[in-house]
């Protein structure tokens, strides 16, 4: 392989070959990182920004973020700020960083747990009130569900501080039915609204805005392993014909394998073959005279 490589003499970056050459990364993952470090120090592009300059999909945005994430490339922090309103901060490191590492080079406590969720990143703005939307909506806009309903309006069940106000549970409702079509339950949706609550006793200024912030995005559904999927869920074949112990996993409780009850079908079935045959045999051998002493029956000639 022959390479000709100009070294440049300006507006470049130095990229671990660690990241290049990275096993478990991405084409985009690294394009998104070394996009992100070639940025200047004072730069406060978002990732998000940074992956629609690099011509990155929504879907592969989120794919990649979490592979950076997992990796330690990528750490984010959610804060309530001011007036109750929630921000989140963004770490991008060219070498891994466990959590608290990541924690102490923000600037931020080793206490406080990086967000699994994609919230809204950069400083808090104001609520734009009384206005029509720029656009016309687009997509479904049917009601949400009853189960969606009713995993945002008995939020306040699961903790007192998630009074959310009625005003914006439509909205919470229409979030909440895009966790149940990728497979969530509704308690699934609850325990992860729950989950990312602050520590006990820590107050909730604006629940609603809290809410709304998890719901945002839907994390990859973990679907756990079936207990019946391991050998715990077989029995071993009461058949005789096996030379060692046979365990299958049973579909209707029956105590054979599929082997044995094909091999008992068969044998029925040649069993009833053959009791066919003898009976022809022996009516063909009264009509010819061959059993002595025997009246053929149902013939039809009667006598005495």
């Amino acid at each position: 392989m022959l390479r000709h490589v100009i070294a440049p003499a300006r507006f470049f970056s130095q990229v671990p070959n660690e990241i290049i050459r990275h096993p478990r990364l991405s084409s985009d993952a690294v394009r998104l990182l070394t996009w992100q470090l070639s940025l200047p120090v004072d730069a406060a592009d978002s990732l998000s920004k940074t992956a629609q300059s690099a011509g990155i999909g929504k879907v592969a945005f989120l794919r990649t973020k979490r592979q950076l994430k997992d990796e330690g490339y990528v750490h984010e922090w959610r804060e309530q700020v001011e007036r109750g309103r929630w921000r989140t901060r963004q770490l991008v490191s060219n070498v891994p960083l466990g959590r608290d590492e990541a924690a102490r080079v923000s600037g931020g406590s080793p206490q406080v747990a990086p967000v699994d969720v994609v919230p809204a990143v950069g400083a808090p703005t104001g609520r734009d009130v009384g206005r029509l939307p720029d656009q016309t909506p687009v997509g479904n806009t049917l009601q949400p569900s009853p189960e969606a309903r009713r995993a945002v309006d008995s939020l306040h069940r699961l903790d007192p501080r998630l009074r959310v106000p009625r005003g914006i549970l439509p909205e919470l409702a229409a979030l909440a039915e895009v966790w149940l079509d990728a497979g969530y339950t509704v308690e699934g949706v609850q325990e992860e609204v729950r989950r990312q609550l602050p520590s006990l006793g820590a107050p909730v200024h604006r629940p609603g805005g809290l809410v709304r912030y998890v719901l945002r995005e839907v994390p990859p559904l973990v679907v756990p392993p079936d207990p019946g999927a391991g050998v715990a869920g077989m029995v071993e074949c009461a058949g005789a014909v096996h030379v060692q112990p046979l365990l299958f996993r049973p579909l209707a409780g029956e105590a054979l394998c599929a082997d044995c009850r094909q091999a008992r079908a068969e044998a029925a079935d040649d069993g009833v073959v053959v009791a066919v045959r003898g009976a022809d045999a022996v009516r063909a051998a009264l009509r010819s005279g061959g059993l002595r002493g025997v009246e053929p029956c149902g013939d039809g000639a009667g006598g005495s």
